[in-house]
């Protein structure tokens, strides 16, 4: 269960804006108004049902290093923009790659911790993380979620503010604001209109068709069947699949020297209860058991991998799971992209392709961040350079 901030619930933070310690405390239906003419762009992930989730669970509140410290721009009493943000005392979690960073200003004796992070828990996923509603002058929303961040930053202690996953034109407005952005990648798969897999795996060459062909046979051969299960049949019984879920999610987790699992059995529970027109499931059954799963969640244009997990381990069986078989499903859907998660270089044999992804920053010492901005400017360029060598290389997987 959530584990409680017993600061005021709710606070005045001036210029408009106030700071809820809880979304629960946030009505769903102001929160998501403001995301329901750009639901591409938000994402499934900054949905209420999906933040209460997180937050009603435990995965992501005080007790799991996480407080709640939302941003609500309100006007004549009515909600016009919001930013969901969170108090981290350590980087475990918000995929922000900035342990160098932290070591740096620990060793020189500056404060890092605890950081204000504008962004969604446990969630490597690009989307809106300043949310405006239609109809506003959406620049100057983002400059005053902007400035109350920085307001609020200082007023916690905060060493550093990040914004994690915004899309690349929101980084662009949040560079504008005064924060210095960030150019990281994941690997993506894309779809180019294929009619069929046979279509897709036509742009491999001979042998890689080959290896992936084998690959797929790999389930039936070993008498196992998968299927995507949607969310309404998943919300028939949420305590029971997510019962199911989590225990192969955390067997899988248990053998990994590395293993973390982000969420527990209630944000599962919450999640196929709270968002049946997002979720999914693919399960993997052998002789009726259910022997692997992954964890899904969809958009307007694109399918989100999040969590897997598996009790028996079969050959290929993870790539089929987790990769090939929603890639499938998004040729079927015609669906644009499936994002599998952060990392991974073994996708890029399997059709994925580099993506940027971005996040933006500042620091309360000058000195550190005037360090961190020259070392971004100098990585931007790099890191675009890499990434125009990449598709050089590669024309028929870049292209």
């Amino acid at each position: 269960m959530e584990s409680q901030d017993h600061a005021p619930r709710s606070v005045e933070l001036g210029g408009g804006v106030r700071v809820a310690r809880r979304i629960a405390d946030v009505p769903a239906e102001d929160w998501d108004r403001l995301q329901a003419h750009e639901p591409e762009l938000a994402g499934p992930f900054v949905r209420h049902a999906f933040l209460a989730a997180l937050e009603g669970s435990g995965s992501a509140a005080p007790g799991a290093g996480w407080r709640p410290r939302h941003l609500l721009l309100e006007r004549a009493g009515r909600l016009v923009a919001a930013a969901p943000a969170y108090l981290e005392a350590s980087s475990d979690g918000d995929f922000s790659r900035d342990w160098e960073w932290a070591s740096a200003a620990a060793g020189a004796g500056l404060v890092y911790y605890p950081k204000l992070v504008l962004g969604v828990p446990a969630t490597p996923v690009t989307g809106r993380r300043l949310l405006v509603g239609a109809g506003e002058d959406r620049g100057a929303a983002v400059a005053e979620l902007v400035g109350a961040a920085r307001r609020l930053a200082r007023a916690e202690g905060a060493g550093a503010l990040q914004v994690l996953f915004p899309p690349a034109a929101e980084a662009r407005e949040l560079e504008a604001a005064g924060l210095a952005a960030r150019l990281d990648f994941q690997y993506h798969w894309r779809n180019a209109g294929y009619a069929s897999f046979e279509e897709f795996l036509a742009r491999f060459p001979s042998k890689r068709r080959t290896a992936i062909r084998r690959e797929r046979r790999a389930p039936s051969e070993q008498g196992i069947a998968l299927r995507t299960v949607p969310g309404p049949e998943l919300a028939r019984d949420p305590a029971g699949w997510a019962r199911a879920c989590f225990a192969l999610h955390r067997g899988s987790t248990d053998r990994m020297a590395w293993g973390m699992r982000w969420v527990n059995e209630e944000f599962y529970a919450r999640v196929f209860a709270g968002l049946p027109g997002a979720a999914e499931v693919v399960e993997a059954r052998r002789e009726g058991r259910l022997v692997g799963m992954a964890f899904n969640l969809v958009g307007p244009r694109a399918r989100f991998g999040r969590y897997w997990g598996c009790s028996e381990e079969h050959p290929f069986l993870h790539f089929n799971v987790a990769l090939y078989h929603s890639i499938e499903r998004c040729i079927e859907g015609g669906l644009e992209r499936f994002e599998g998660g952060a990392g991974g270089e073994h996708k890029i044999a399997r059709g994925f392709e580099p993506a940027e992804t971005w996040s933006a920053h500042a620091f309360a010492d000058p000195r550190l961040d005037a360090a961190v901005r020259r070392q971004l400017a100098d990585e931007v360029s790099a890191r675009r350079r890499a990434l125009e060598r990449w598709r050089a290389e590669h024309p028929r997987l870049g292209g």
